[in-house]
């Protein structure tokens, strides 16, 4: 009768929950539209996001990786992660929203529960003229083998993300 408590006892143990850490199956922004605060230039640090509920992908790029094309041409900017670009992946305890990211102050909540920066990957960017316009530059901002690494040791490999959205600058005078 002993061994039987003790069989079920340990059966109960390595059948039980896990000790709470988060974990992320997927990471998916199909659905998830583009965002930003400011609009984007190619002289300058930009910020974009998507935002899908409790959970962000956050997209920063370093100033001339949004390049600024060549009137004609599509010209093609490849940028590495980590390096000329970040991408880090946040849940929050709650719906987030565009504010969260814009507030010149920002907001408490919702908290951050977990936040995972990319390891490795490139951002590829597909710069080409806006056509019938000369002072514009559409931009098709696509990702690449992004590779997130969580703090438990686990690497996120079910991405879908290739398509990060599209933005347009404007030539500066």
């Amino acid at each position: 009768m002993r061994k039987c408590i003790f069989s079920i006892l340990g059966a109960i143990t390595i059948l039980s929950c896990s000790d709470g850490d988060l974990q992320i199956e997927t990471i998916d922004f199909d659905s998830a539209s583009i965002q930003y605060c400011a609009n984007p230039v190619a002289n300058a640090k930009n910020l974009m996001f998507k935002i899908n509920d409790n959970e962000a992908l956050i997209l920063e790029l370093q100033s001339g990786v949004l390049n600024r094309g060549v009137a004609g041409d599509t010209v093609i900017t490849e940028s590495t992660v980590p390096g000329q670009s970040q991408v880090t992946y946040r849940v929050f305890s709650d719906a987030v929203n565009k504010d969260y990211f814009c507030n010149d102050i920002p907001t408490v909540d919702p908290k951050v529960i977990d936040e995972v920066v990319a390891e490795g990957g490139m951002v590829i960017i597909e710069t080409m003229p806006v056509e019938n316009d000369t002072t514009r530059f559409e931009h098709n901002i696509n990702l690449s083998g992004i590779s997130f690494v969580t703090g438990n040791g686990e690497r996120i490999t079910n991405l879908a993300i290739n398509e990060f959205g599209e933005v347009i600058t404007v030539v500066p005078d």
